[in-house]
């Protein structure tokens, strides 16, 4: 089963993002083992999206991120997702408010 099959499987609600987290490489290209220190990065690529928080009248707030952009994570939070056919991958959910940022290159 392919990640877009898995991701739209399961649909976040309302203001809810998943994000597979980027895993940085342990070596480097000469072979050479990195210390944990420096390839520690919370980032990760936005697989799917809810609809977007409900305001008290009803209005729809649509979410910030949309799927393909790479997100900058907090230290902690998040909940940890397991998708069928998806192992050796970390899917973690989000609240949109709890996203730190949009990584541009």
């Amino acid at each position: 089963m392919s990640l877009v099959t898995a991701a739209k499987r399961l649909v976040p609600l309302l203001d809810r993002v998943l994000v597979e987290k980027v895993v940085p490489p342990t070596v480097s290209a000469g072979g050479i083992l990195l210390p944990e220190t420096t390839t520690k990065v919370n980032s990760g690529v936005v697989v799917a999206t809810g609809p977007g928080a409900k305001t008290k009248d009803g209005t729809v707030i649509p979410c910030d991120v949309k799927s393909g952009d790479t997100v900058l994570l907090p230290e902690y939070g998040g909940t940890p997702v397991k998708l069928e056919g998806q192992e050796g991958k970390e899917f973690l959910l989000y609240r949109n408010d709890d996203l730190l940022g949009v990584l541009q290159e």
